[in-house]
Protein backbone atom coordinates (compact mmCIF):
# COMPACT_ATOMS: atom_id res chain seq x y z
CA UNK A 1 0.00 0.00 0.00
CA UNK A 2 1.13 3.52 -0.69
CA UNK A 3 1.40 6.25 1.94
CA UNK A 4 -2.04 7.69 1.20
CA UNK A 5 -3.54 4.18 1.66
CA UNK A 6 -4.76 4.03 -1.91
CA UNK A 7 -3.66 1.03 -3.97
CA UNK A 8 -1.40 1.74 -6.94
CA UNK A 9 -2.03 1.46 -10.65
CA UNK A 10 -4.69 -0.55 -12.47
CA UNK A 11 -6.97 -3.17 -10.94
CA UNK A 12 -5.25 -6.40 -11.98
CA UNK A 13 -8.37 -8.48 -11.34
CA UNK A 14 -9.90 -6.78 -14.38
CA UNK A 15 -6.88 -7.58 -16.51
CA UNK A 16 -4.18 -5.61 -18.30
CA UNK A 17 -2.42 -6.09 -21.61
CA UNK A 18 1.22 -6.94 -22.12
CA UNK A 19 1.69 -3.56 -23.80
CA UNK A 20 0.90 -1.84 -20.49
CA UNK A 21 4.04 -3.26 -18.88
CA UNK A 22 6.93 -0.79 -18.95
CA UNK A 23 10.38 -2.39 -19.13
CA UNK A 24 8.68 -5.66 -18.29
CA UNK A 25 7.01 -4.43 -15.09
CA UNK A 26 3.69 -2.92 -13.99
CA UNK A 27 2.62 -1.86 -10.50
CA UNK A 28 -1.06 -2.51 -9.94
CA UNK A 29 -3.33 -3.84 -7.21
CA UNK A 30 -5.55 -6.72 -6.23
CA UNK A 31 -8.17 -5.45 -3.81
CA UNK A 32 -6.34 -3.26 -1.32
CA UNK A 33 -2.92 -4.85 -1.89
CA UNK A 34 -0.27 -3.53 -4.25
CA UNK A 35 1.04 -6.16 -6.66
CA UNK A 36 3.97 -6.02 -9.10
CA UNK A 37 3.57 -7.74 -12.46
CA UNK A 38 6.91 -8.90 -13.86
CA UNK A 39 7.71 -10.34 -17.27
CA UNK A 40 10.54 -12.87 -17.28
CA UNK A 41 11.06 -14.34 -20.71
CA UNK A 42 7.71 -15.67 -21.90
CA UNK A 43 6.26 -15.85 -18.39
CA UNK A 44 4.40 -13.28 -16.30
CA UNK A 45 4.65 -13.30 -12.50
CA UNK A 46 2.86 -11.36 -9.76
CA UNK A 47 4.74 -10.58 -6.55
CA UNK A 48 4.65 -8.26 -3.56
CA UNK A 49 6.30 -5.04 -4.77
CA UNK A 50 8.54 -4.10 -1.80
CA UNK A 51 11.71 -5.85 -0.66
CA UNK A 52 11.26 -7.53 2.72
CA UNK A 53 14.56 -6.02 3.93
CA UNK A 54 14.11 -2.22 3.92
CA UNK A 55 11.14 -2.08 1.53
CA UNK A 56 13.10 -1.14 -1.57
CA UNK A 57 10.93 -0.76 -4.71
CA UNK A 58 11.26 -3.93 -6.78
CA UNK A 59 9.69 -2.13 -9.74
CA UNK A 60 13.07 -0.40 -10.05
CA UNK A 61 14.99 -3.65 -9.67
CA UNK A 62 16.63 -6.07 -12.10
CA UNK A 63 15.06 -9.26 -13.45
CA UNK A 64 17.57 -12.09 -13.82
CA UNK A 65 16.07 -15.36 -15.08
CA UNK A 66 13.09 -16.07 -12.86
CA UNK A 67 14.33 -13.84 -10.03
CA UNK A 68 14.17 -10.14 -9.22
CA UNK A 69 16.88 -8.15 -7.40
CA UNK A 70 16.24 -5.20 -5.10
CA UNK A 71 17.82 -1.94 -6.29
CA UNK A 72 18.74 -0.75 -2.81
CA UNK A 73 20.75 -3.54 -1.16
CA UNK A 74 20.80 -6.30 -3.79
CA UNK A 75 18.53 -8.83 -2.10
CA UNK A 76 17.10 -11.37 -4.53
CA UNK A 77 13.71 -13.08 -4.68
CA UNK A 78 12.27 -15.99 -6.63
CA UNK A 79 9.44 -14.74 -8.81
CA UNK A 80 7.89 -18.22 -8.65
CA UNK A 81 7.77 -18.66 -4.88
CA UNK A 82 8.61 -15.24 -3.43
CA UNK A 83 11.43 -16.84 -1.44
CA UNK A 84 14.32 -14.57 -0.45
CA UNK A 85 17.19 -16.33 -2.21
CA UNK A 86 19.90 -13.81 -1.30
CA UNK A 87 20.53 -11.62 1.74
CA UNK A 88 20.13 -9.10 3.11
CA UNK A 89 16.43 -10.00 2.79
CA UNK A 90 15.34 -13.00 4.85
CA UNK A 91 11.55 -13.02 4.60
CA UNK A 92 9.52 -14.46 1.73
CA UNK A 93 7.30 -12.16 -0.35
CA UNK A 94 3.71 -12.93 -1.24
CA UNK A 95 2.97 -14.13 -4.77
CA UNK A 96 -0.26 -14.31 -6.77
CA UNK A 97 -1.46 -16.65 -9.51
CA UNK A 98 -1.45 -15.16 -13.00
CA UNK A 99 -3.89 -16.28 -15.69
CA UNK A 100 -4.30 -15.34 -19.35
CA UNK A 101 -7.58 -14.65 -21.10
CA UNK A 102 -6.77 -13.96 -24.75
CA UNK A 103 -4.70 -10.78 -24.64
CA UNK A 104 -5.52 -10.04 -20.98
CA UNK A 105 -3.24 -10.76 -18.02
CA UNK A 106 -5.39 -11.32 -14.93
CA UNK A 107 -4.34 -11.58 -11.27
CA UNK A 108 -6.88 -12.66 -8.66
CA UNK A 109 -5.79 -15.35 -6.21
CA UNK A 110 -3.04 -14.84 -3.66
CA UNK A 111 -1.15 -18.03 -2.95
CA UNK A 112 -1.10 -19.39 0.56
CA UNK A 113 2.22 -18.71 2.25
CA UNK A 114 4.33 -21.87 2.55
CA UNK A 115 4.68 -23.23 6.07
CA UNK A 116 8.23 -23.19 7.50
CA UNK A 117 10.02 -26.50 7.59
CA UNK A 118 9.44 -28.46 10.81
CA UNK A 119 11.75 -31.29 9.78
CA UNK A 120 13.74 -30.95 12.98
CA UNK A 121 10.66 -31.96 14.98
CA UNK A 122 9.18 -34.63 12.76
CA UNK A 123 12.37 -36.48 11.90
CA UNK A 124 15.22 -35.70 14.29
CA UNK A 125 18.70 -36.97 13.49
CA UNK A 126 21.71 -37.53 15.77
CA UNK A 127 23.85 -34.94 13.95
CA UNK A 128 25.23 -32.10 16.06
CA UNK A 129 26.12 -28.83 14.37
CA UNK A 130 27.72 -26.03 16.38
CA UNK A 131 27.99 -22.39 15.28
CA UNK A 132 30.41 -20.10 17.13
CA UNK A 133 29.24 -16.52 16.65
CA UNK A 134 25.93 -14.67 16.81
CA UNK A 135 26.39 -12.19 13.96
CA UNK A 136 25.37 -12.11 10.31
CA UNK A 137 27.17 -15.28 9.21
CA UNK A 138 26.20 -17.34 12.23
CA UNK A 139 22.53 -16.42 12.06
CA UNK A 140 22.32 -16.93 8.29
CA UNK A 141 23.89 -20.37 8.67
CA UNK A 142 21.48 -21.48 11.40
CA UNK A 143 18.45 -20.23 9.49
CA UNK A 144 19.63 -21.86 6.26
CA UNK A 145 20.25 -25.22 7.93
CA UNK A 146 16.61 -25.35 9.00
CA UNK A 147 15.38 -24.00 5.67
CA UNK A 148 17.32 -26.77 3.92
CA UNK A 149 15.60 -29.36 6.12
CA UNK A 150 18.45 -30.21 8.49
CA UNK A 151 16.85 -32.16 11.34
CA UNK A 152 19.77 -32.44 13.76
CA UNK A 153 20.80 -30.30 16.72
CA UNK A 154 21.93 -26.72 16.11
CA UNK A 155 23.74 -24.93 18.94
CA UNK A 156 24.60 -21.28 18.37
CA UNK A 157 27.12 -19.78 20.79
CA UNK A 158 27.23 -15.99 21.02
CA UNK A 159 29.38 -13.88 23.33
CA UNK A 160 26.89 -11.03 22.83
CA UNK A 161 24.05 -10.37 25.21
CA UNK A 162 21.58 -9.59 22.42
CA UNK A 163 19.95 -11.86 19.88
CA UNK A 164 21.35 -11.55 16.34
CA UNK A 165 20.52 -8.07 15.06
CA UNK A 166 20.60 -6.00 11.89
CA UNK A 167 24.03 -4.54 12.66
CA UNK A 168 24.14 -1.92 9.85
CA UNK A 169 21.25 -0.17 11.60
CA UNK A 170 23.35 0.37 14.73
CA UNK A 171 25.34 3.17 13.10
CA UNK A 172 22.57 4.38 10.81
CA UNK A 173 18.84 4.81 11.53
CA UNK A 174 18.80 3.36 15.05
CA UNK A 175 21.67 5.57 16.22
CA UNK A 176 20.09 8.57 14.49
CA UNK A 177 16.81 7.97 16.34
CA UNK A 178 14.86 7.10 13.19
CA UNK A 179 14.33 3.39 13.89
CA UNK A 180 12.89 1.78 17.02
CA UNK A 181 14.83 -0.93 18.81
CA UNK A 182 12.27 -3.60 17.95
CA UNK A 183 13.40 -3.30 14.32
CA UNK A 184 16.87 -4.56 15.23
CA UNK A 185 16.49 -8.32 15.87
CA UNK A 186 16.79 -10.42 12.71
CA UNK A 187 14.21 -12.77 14.22
CA UNK A 188 12.11 -12.64 17.37
CA UNK A 189 12.85 -14.78 20.40
CA UNK A 190 10.10 -17.27 19.50
CA UNK A 191 11.81 -18.07 16.21
CA UNK A 192 14.74 -19.84 17.86
CA UNK A 193 12.47 -21.97 20.01
CA UNK A 194 10.15 -22.82 17.12
CA UNK A 195 13.07 -23.65 14.83
CA UNK A 196 14.80 -25.76 17.46
CA UNK A 197 17.93 -23.58 17.49
CA UNK A 198 19.71 -23.60 20.86
CA UNK A 199 20.85 -19.96 20.99
CA UNK A 200 23.14 -19.35 23.96
CA UNK A 201 23.86 -15.68 24.62
CA UNK A 202 26.64 -14.31 26.84
CA UNK A 203 28.53 -17.54 26.14
CA UNK A 204 32.27 -17.50 25.61
CA UNK A 205 34.18 -20.22 23.82
CA UNK A 206 37.68 -20.88 25.13
CA UNK A 207 38.84 -23.54 22.64
CA UNK A 208 37.92 -25.77 19.74
CA UNK A 209 39.55 -29.14 19.19
CA UNK A 210 39.50 -30.49 15.61
CA UNK A 211 40.74 -33.92 16.75
CA UNK A 212 38.19 -34.65 19.46
CA UNK A 213 35.50 -32.69 17.54
CA UNK A 214 34.58 -30.63 20.57
CA UNK A 215 34.14 -27.04 21.71
CA UNK A 216 35.16 -25.95 25.20
CA UNK A 217 33.10 -23.17 26.75
CA UNK A 218 34.36 -20.51 29.08
CA UNK A 219 32.81 -22.33 32.06
CA UNK A 220 34.67 -25.52 31.16
CA UNK A 221 31.74 -27.38 29.59
CA UNK A 222 32.49 -29.31 26.41
CA UNK A 223 30.18 -29.63 23.42
CA UNK A 224 30.75 -32.34 20.81
CA UNK A 225 30.14 -31.51 17.16
CA UNK A 226 29.88 -33.26 13.81
CA UNK A 227 30.22 -30.02 11.86
CA UNK A 228 31.40 -26.65 13.15
CA UNK A 229 31.09 -23.14 11.76
CA UNK A 230 33.46 -20.45 13.01
CA UNK A 231 31.77 -17.08 12.59
CA UNK A 232 33.46 -15.08 15.33
CA UNK A 233 33.43 -11.84 13.37
CA UNK A 234 35.58 -8.83 14.14
CA UNK A 235 36.12 -6.45 17.02
CA UNK A 236 36.88 -2.72 17.01
CA UNK A 237 40.52 -1.69 17.06
CA UNK A 238 41.20 -0.05 20.42
CA UNK A 239 42.62 3.43 20.67
CA UNK A 240 46.10 3.25 22.19
CA UNK A 241 46.56 6.73 23.68
CA UNK A 242 46.45 8.15 27.22
CA UNK A 243 42.87 8.60 28.38
CA UNK A 244 41.33 6.15 25.92
CA UNK A 245 39.89 4.08 28.78
CA UNK A 246 37.65 6.87 30.11
CA UNK A 247 33.90 6.13 30.41
CA UNK A 248 32.88 8.75 27.82
CA UNK A 249 35.04 7.04 25.13
CA UNK A 250 33.06 4.50 23.07
CA UNK A 251 33.42 2.09 20.16
CA UNK A 252 30.46 0.80 18.14
CA UNK A 253 29.91 -2.87 17.34
CA UNK A 254 27.05 -4.23 19.43
CA UNK A 255 23.54 -3.22 20.44
CA UNK A 256 24.93 -2.42 23.90
CA UNK A 257 27.52 -0.10 22.31
CA UNK A 258 24.86 1.74 20.31
CA UNK A 259 22.61 2.06 23.35
CA UNK A 260 25.49 3.47 25.39
CA UNK A 261 26.27 6.10 22.73
CA UNK A 262 22.59 7.07 22.49
CA UNK A 263 22.41 7.44 26.26
CA UNK A 264 25.56 9.56 26.35
CA UNK A 265 24.30 11.67 23.43
CA UNK A 266 21.26 12.61 25.48
CA UNK A 267 23.31 14.88 27.74
CA UNK A 268 26.21 15.69 25.39
CA UNK A 269 26.58 18.81 23.29
CA UNK A 270 29.77 18.08 21.37
CA UNK A 271 31.07 14.74 20.09
CA UNK A 272 34.51 13.81 18.79
CA UNK A 273 34.61 11.03 16.21
CA UNK A 274 38.09 9.57 15.82
CA UNK A 275 38.40 8.07 12.35
CA UNK A 276 36.87 9.00 8.98
CA UNK A 277 35.96 5.43 8.04
CA UNK A 278 32.50 4.35 6.89
CA UNK A 279 31.51 3.56 10.47
CA UNK A 280 32.98 6.83 11.78
CA UNK A 281 31.17 8.99 9.25
CA UNK A 282 27.88 7.11 9.61
CA UNK A 283 28.14 7.81 13.34
CA UNK A 284 28.88 11.46 12.56
CA UNK A 285 25.78 11.73 10.36
CA UNK A 286 23.59 9.97 12.94
CA UNK A 287 24.75 12.20 15.78
CA UNK A 288 24.21 15.31 13.67
CA UNK A 289 20.61 14.08 13.32
CA UNK A 290 20.51 14.30 17.13
CA UNK A 291 21.67 17.93 16.90
CA UNK A 292 25.11 17.37 18.43
CA UNK A 293 28.12 19.38 17.35
CA UNK A 294 30.39 16.86 15.63
CA UNK A 295 34.15 16.97 15.06
CA UNK A 296 35.95 14.28 13.03
CA UNK A 297 39.70 13.74 13.42
CA UNK A 298 41.55 11.44 11.00
CA UNK A 299 45.06 11.13 9.54
CA UNK A 300 43.92 10.87 5.91
CA UNK A 301 43.90 13.75 3.45
CA UNK A 302 40.34 12.80 2.44
CA UNK A 303 37.74 10.55 4.06
CA UNK A 304 37.34 7.12 2.44
CA UNK A 305 39.94 7.92 -0.23
CA UNK A 306 41.59 4.49 -0.08
CA UNK A 307 38.33 2.72 -0.95
CA UNK A 308 36.41 5.30 -3.01
CA UNK A 309 39.14 7.49 -4.50
CA UNK A 310 39.84 11.23 -4.23
CA UNK A 311 36.79 12.61 -6.05
CA UNK A 312 34.30 10.61 -4.02
CA UNK A 313 36.32 11.38 -0.88
CA UNK A 314 36.04 15.11 -1.55
CA UNK A 315 32.29 14.72 -2.15
CA UNK A 316 31.77 12.82 1.12
CA UNK A 317 33.67 15.48 3.03
CA UNK A 318 31.68 18.29 1.43
CA UNK A 319 28.40 16.46 2.11
CA UNK A 320 29.22 16.18 5.81
CA UNK A 321 30.42 19.76 6.01
CA UNK A 322 27.14 20.92 4.44
CA UNK A 323 25.44 19.13 7.31
CA UNK A 324 27.60 20.81 9.95
CA UNK A 325 30.42 18.33 10.58
CA UNK A 326 33.83 19.82 11.39
CA UNK A 327 36.84 17.95 9.95
CA UNK A 328 40.37 17.89 11.32
CA UNK A 329 42.17 15.85 8.66
CA UNK A 330 45.86 14.97 8.40
CA UNK A 331 45.80 15.02 12.19
CA UNK A 332 45.50 12.56 15.09
CA UNK A 333 44.43 12.63 18.71
CA UNK A 334 47.46 12.25 20.99
CA UNK A 335 45.74 12.20 24.37
CA UNK A 336 42.39 12.51 26.09
CA UNK A 337 42.43 14.28 29.43
CA UNK A 338 38.90 14.41 30.76
CA UNK A 339 36.88 16.34 28.20
CA UNK A 340 40.01 17.76 26.53
CA UNK A 341 41.29 16.07 23.37
CA UNK A 342 44.76 17.21 22.35
CA UNK A 343 45.67 16.74 18.70
CA UNK A 344 49.11 16.20 17.20
CA UNK A 345 48.82 19.61 15.55
CA UNK A 346 48.48 21.18 18.99
CA UNK A 347 44.78 21.95 18.61
CA UNK A 348 42.50 21.15 21.54
CA UNK A 349 38.88 20.00 21.22
CA UNK A 350 36.59 20.09 24.23
CA UNK A 351 34.17 17.15 23.94
CA UNK A 352 31.51 15.44 26.07
CA UNK A 353 31.49 12.22 24.05
CA UNK A 354 34.13 10.36 22.02
CA UNK A 355 33.38 7.63 19.47
CA UNK A 356 36.34 5.70 18.09
CA UNK A 357 36.02 4.27 14.58
CA UNK A 358 39.55 3.36 13.48
CA UNK A 359 38.77 -0.03 12.02
CA UNK A 360 38.18 -3.58 13.18
CA UNK A 361 40.30 -6.70 13.43
CA UNK A 362 39.12 -10.27 12.89
CA UNK A 363 38.72 -12.47 15.96
CA UNK A 364 41.20 -15.21 15.07
CA UNK A 365 42.33 -16.52 18.47
CA UNK A 366 40.17 -19.66 18.45
CA UNK A 367 41.23 -20.61 14.91
CA UNK A 368 44.90 -19.97 15.63
CA UNK A 369 44.85 -21.94 18.88
CA UNK A 370 43.23 -24.84 17.02
CA UNK A 371 46.03 -24.82 14.46
CA UNK A 372 43.83 -23.88 11.49
CA UNK A 373 45.64 -22.47 8.46
CA UNK A 374 45.59 -18.67 8.51
CA UNK A 375 46.71 -15.78 6.32
CA UNK A 376 45.53 -12.45 7.80
CA UNK A 377 42.28 -14.32 8.39
CA UNK A 378 41.17 -17.94 8.48
CA UNK A 379 42.10 -19.56 5.18
CA UNK A 380 39.16 -21.39 3.59
CA UNK A 381 38.54 -23.23 0.32
CA UNK A 382 36.01 -22.17 -2.29
CA UNK A 383 33.54 -24.21 -0.19
CA UNK A 384 34.40 -22.14 2.92
CA UNK A 385 35.98 -25.16 4.62
CA UNK A 386 39.06 -24.58 6.75
CA UNK A 387 42.20 -26.73 6.76
CA UNK A 388 40.41 -29.03 9.25
CA UNK A 389 37.80 -31.28 7.69
CA UNK A 390 34.27 -30.52 8.84
CA UNK A 391 35.16 -27.10 10.25
CA UNK A 392 34.01 -24.13 8.20
CA UNK A 393 34.52 -20.37 8.55
CA UNK A 394 32.44 -17.46 7.31
CA UNK A 395 32.12 -13.72 7.68
CA UNK A 396 34.74 -11.21 8.75
CA UNK A 397 37.33 -13.85 9.68
CA UNK A 398 37.29 -15.82 6.40
CA UNK A 399 39.83 -15.32 3.62
CA UNK A 400 38.54 -17.07 0.51
CA UNK A 401 39.59 -17.50 -3.13
CA UNK A 402 37.62 -14.83 -4.99
CA UNK A 403 37.01 -15.94 -8.59
CA UNK A 404 36.47 -12.38 -9.83
CA UNK A 405 39.67 -10.71 -8.62
CA UNK A 406 41.67 -13.95 -8.76
CA UNK A 407 42.98 -13.25 -5.25
CA UNK A 408 42.38 -14.61 -1.77
CA UNK A 409 40.39 -11.86 -0.10
CA UNK A 410 38.81 -11.08 3.26
CA UNK A 411 36.14 -8.38 3.48
CA UNK A 412 34.12 -6.99 6.36
CA UNK A 413 30.74 -6.57 4.66
CA UNK A 414 27.43 -7.46 6.29
CA UNK A 415 25.87 -8.89 3.12
CA UNK A 416 28.97 -10.96 2.35
CA UNK A 417 28.86 -12.45 5.85
CA UNK A 418 25.19 -13.39 5.43
CA UNK A 419 25.78 -14.96 2.02
CA UNK A 420 28.80 -16.87 3.30
CA UNK A 421 26.77 -18.15 6.24
CA UNK A 422 24.21 -19.55 3.84
CA UNK A 423 26.80 -21.20 1.61
CA UNK A 424 28.69 -22.61 4.59
CA UNK A 425 25.45 -24.11 5.94
CA UNK A 426 24.72 -25.89 2.69
CA UNK A 427 28.29 -27.19 2.56
CA UNK A 428 28.01 -28.42 6.15
CA UNK A 429 25.19 -30.54 4.71
CA UNK A 430 27.49 -31.85 1.99
CA UNK A 431 26.23 -29.74 -0.93
CA UNK A 432 29.70 -28.74 -2.23
CA UNK A 433 28.54 -25.26 -3.26
CA UNK A 434 31.27 -22.82 -4.27
CA UNK A 435 31.12 -19.38 -2.71
CA UNK A 436 31.42 -17.06 -5.70
CA UNK A 437 29.16 -14.11 -4.83
CA UNK A 438 30.39 -10.66 -5.81
CA UNK A 439 31.01 -8.63 -2.62
CA UNK A 440 28.50 -5.84 -1.95
CA UNK A 441 28.06 -3.16 0.71
CA UNK A 442 26.18 0.07 1.12
CA UNK A 443 26.79 3.16 3.21
CA UNK A 444 24.29 5.87 4.11
CA UNK A 445 25.17 9.52 4.75
CA UNK A 446 22.15 11.73 5.44
CA UNK A 447 19.93 11.22 2.38
CA UNK A 448 22.76 9.93 0.18
CA UNK A 449 23.31 6.18 -0.27
CA UNK A 450 26.57 4.83 -1.70
CA UNK A 451 26.40 1.31 -3.17
CA UNK A 452 29.59 -0.63 -3.89
CA UNK A 453 30.00 -3.97 -5.68
CA UNK A 454 33.20 -5.90 -6.27
CA UNK A 455 36.47 -5.59 -4.40
CA UNK A 456 39.45 -3.41 -5.29
CA UNK A 457 42.24 -3.41 -2.74
CA UNK A 458 44.04 -1.05 -5.11
CA UNK A 459 43.27 0.49 -8.48
CA UNK A 460 45.10 2.23 -11.32
CA UNK A 461 42.33 4.60 -12.36
CA UNK A 462 38.67 5.44 -11.86
CA UNK A 463 36.24 5.98 -14.74
CA UNK A 464 33.44 8.34 -13.67
CA UNK A 465 30.10 8.30 -15.48
CA UNK A 466 27.78 11.14 -14.51
CA UNK A 467 28.31 13.75 -11.81
CA UNK A 468 29.41 12.98 -8.25
CA UNK A 469 28.53 16.52 -7.16
CA UNK A 470 24.99 16.14 -8.53
CA UNK A 471 24.59 12.79 -6.73
CA UNK A 472 24.09 10.93 -10.00
CA UNK A 473 27.12 8.84 -10.81
CA UNK A 474 28.71 5.45 -11.41
CA UNK A 475 32.42 4.96 -10.74
CA UNK A 476 34.41 2.03 -12.15
CA UNK A 477 37.62 1.10 -10.31
CA UNK A 478 40.10 -0.49 -12.74
CA UNK A 479 43.33 -2.40 -12.30
CA UNK A 480 45.37 -3.53 -15.32
CA UNK A 481 42.42 -2.61 -17.52
CA UNK A 482 39.90 -4.75 -15.60
CA UNK A 483 36.95 -3.35 -13.65
CA UNK A 484 37.32 -4.73 -10.12
CA UNK A 485 34.66 -2.67 -8.39
CA UNK A 486 31.85 -0.21 -9.03
CA UNK A 487 30.44 2.48 -6.73
CA UNK A 488 27.34 4.52 -7.40
CA UNK A 489 25.02 7.20 -6.06
CA UNK A 490 21.40 6.96 -7.21
CA UNK A 491 22.35 4.68 -10.11
CA UNK A 492 20.82 1.62 -8.48
CA UNK A 493 19.84 -0.25 -11.63
CA UNK A 494 23.27 0.35 -13.18
CA UNK A 495 24.86 -0.93 -9.98
CA UNK A 496 22.79 -4.12 -10.19
CA UNK A 497 23.78 -4.55 -13.83
CA UNK A 498 27.45 -4.10 -12.91
CA UNK A 499 27.10 -6.83 -10.29
CA UNK A 500 25.51 -9.16 -12.85
CA UNK A 501 28.28 -8.44 -15.36
CA UNK A 502 30.90 -9.33 -12.73
CA UNK A 503 29.07 -12.57 -11.98
CA UNK A 504 29.09 -13.54 -15.64
CA UNK A 505 32.73 -12.64 -16.14
CA UNK A 506 33.88 -14.84 -13.27
CA UNK A 507 32.59 -18.03 -14.87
Amino acid sequence: MTEDNKPSGPDLTKGVTLAELKDGKLLGHVGEEDVLLVQAGSEIFAIEPSCSHYHGPLAEGLVVGDTIRCPWHHACFSLRSGEATRPPALNTLAVWDVTRDRDKIIVQRKREAPKPSMAHRSAPTPDKFVIVGGGAAGFAAAETLRREGFAGAITMLSSDGAMPVDRPNLSKDYLAGNAPEDWLPLRGEDYYQDAGIDLRLNTNVSAIDPKTRSVTLGNGDRLPFDRLLLATGAEPVKLQIPGADQPHVHTLRSVADSRAIIKAAGSAKRVLVIGASFIGLEVAASLRARKLEVHVVAPEERPMQKVLGPDMGDFVRALHEENGVNFHLKDTVEKLNGTRATLKSGAVIETDLVVVGIGVKPRLALAEQAGLAADRGVSVSEYLETSASGIFAAGDIARWPDPHSGQNIRVEHWVVAERQGQTAARNMLGKRERFDAVPFFWSQHYDVPINYVGHAESFDDIAIDGSIRDKDCLLRYRKDGRVLAVASIYRDLDNLKAELEMERLRA
